[in-house]
């Protein structure tokens, strides 16, 4: 444990909501309840405890594993899935460790989401007994590493066409897979993965889209970590090569039966997105009001110039609409009310208004703001890919306009 690093000036005490006025500034998340507020204060407590080394390693593009997993430790990785096997965190749980995690750094918040969000719901929602009694827990604990396949280097907003492929060996009654795969986080950090492909079979599930689980050293599998990103450095995404991969007749996860199973995983986590881009964004305003509060110029705090008040004004203005939109959502999820596309008009307004006020802030700061030191450029980088995956800005914009319209523009 001695790797741990608590950033400069910040401790582990424990998260105070009243300390962030000018950040929550309608209150959103003062009532919160205390086993909430708790999870919250897990999260803020681990980013407290990682930032320095994360901060190294997004630099130098380096994925610190082990410090990564040890959000399991901490029960962070259950994103708000229903298992007797993990510890319960409601949707707002889930969403304030989202937000807060990202809030300290974007890499860590990735990790979250593939660990938890998308490997381990995968997991918990179509595994079957053997599996999850073998795999489920060391996941949650983050003592294996594991992974969502589904993009493809061809196939990425139509991943519903999908070409890899699992056909059955009558001679040996295994599975044997062919294909690719792109973008895939953890995808080579030596645990397990969760391939989604296209079945040949002579049964009812020719041509559906299955999920089978395999382990990455598998013979036939070669993960290849993706060189030369220009945003989420702190965490390894990989290109996967899966050339006759021969896995057991029981890899398949028995509940995965169509693309449907594949949509229900993304939907669950497109909330994930929003409250991601919320930690983002909270990050950018509280830097970029930091800074003109302390920064000199002209004689003068930055903050007693009216462009800049009026500049933070709008940045406030839009970090409150997110965290109304992630605070509703949260209550919906909640009552088992919420829709996908309203999950997606969340991503959409959320990841858009990140993007803008990063923007502001990095342009606030000045030529200080291109300075990893100073948090806005790391985050303003981050939230690109936050804007792409899980659905771009085109996509989810034609999910809410079928949704709306009644009528699909897709094709």
């Amino acid at each position: 444990m001695t790797d741990f690093q608590p950033r400069p000036g910040q401790s582990v005490e424990g998260y105070d909501v009243t300390a962030r006025r000018g950040t929550d500034y309608y209150a959103v998340f003062a009532d919160i309840p205390a086993a909430d507020r708790e999870a919250w204060e897990r999260a803020e407590a681990y980013i407290d405890v990682v930032g320095t080394r994360m901060l190294e390693a997004w630099d130098t593009a380096e994925y610190p594993l082990d410090l990564a997993m040890r959000m399991g430790e901490r029960d962070l990785f259950n994103d708000g899935i229903v298992h007797p096997a993990l510890t319960r965190l409601s949707p707002l749980a889930a969403g304030l460790v989202n937000m807060e995690i990202s809030r300290g750094d974007g890499s860590l918040g990735t990790v979250l989401a593939v660990q938890g969000g998308l490997a381990l719901r995968t997991l918990a929602l179509f595994g079957s007994d053997e599996q999850q009694e073998r795999w489920l827990v060391p996941v949650a604990r983050g003592e294996v590493p594991a992974s969502f396949a589904l993009t493809e280097p061809d196939h990425g907003s139509d991943s519903v066409s999908l070409e890899t492929v699992a056909r059955r060996d009558p001679a040996t009654d295994e599975w044997v897979i062919d294909g690719a795969k792109k973008w895939i986080g953890n995808g080579a950090s030596g645990g397990i993965t969760f391939v989604w492909a296209r079945v040949e079979a002579d049964d009812e599930y020719h041509g559906a889209v299955r999920c089978f689980l395999v382990e990455q050293d598998t013979p036939g599998y070669v993960g290849t970590v993706i060189q030369g990103k220009a945003s989420l450095r702190g965490i390894h995404q990989a290109h996967i090569v899966l050339d006759g991969v021969r896995v057991p007749a029981d890899a398949v996860l028995p509940g995965t039966r169509s693309f449907k199973d594949a949509s229900t995983v993304l939907y669950s986590t497109r909330s994930g997105v929003a409250w991601s881009a919320l930690g983002h964004a909270t990050a950018c305003y509280e830097a970029a009001l930091a800074y003109s509060q302390q920064r000199i110029q002209f004689g003068k705090p930055l903050a007693k110039f009216q462009m800049v008040q009026e500049r933070l004004a709008n940045m406030l203005e839009e970090l409150t609409a997110m965290q109304l939109y992630c605070r509703w959502m949260a209550d919906l999820e909640g009552r088992g009310e919420l829709r996908p596309t309203q999950a997606s008009l969340a991503k959409y307004h959320n990841t858009r208004a990140a993007r803008r006020i990063a923007s502001t802030a990095r342009d606030m700061l000045g030529g200080n703001g291109i300075l990893l030191e100073n948090g806005v450029m790391q985050h303003m980088a981050d939230i690109e890919a936050i804007h792409t995956y899980e659905g771009t800005e085109s996509v989810q914009a034609l999910l809410i306009g079928r949704d709306i319209t009644g009528m699909s523009a897709f094709a």
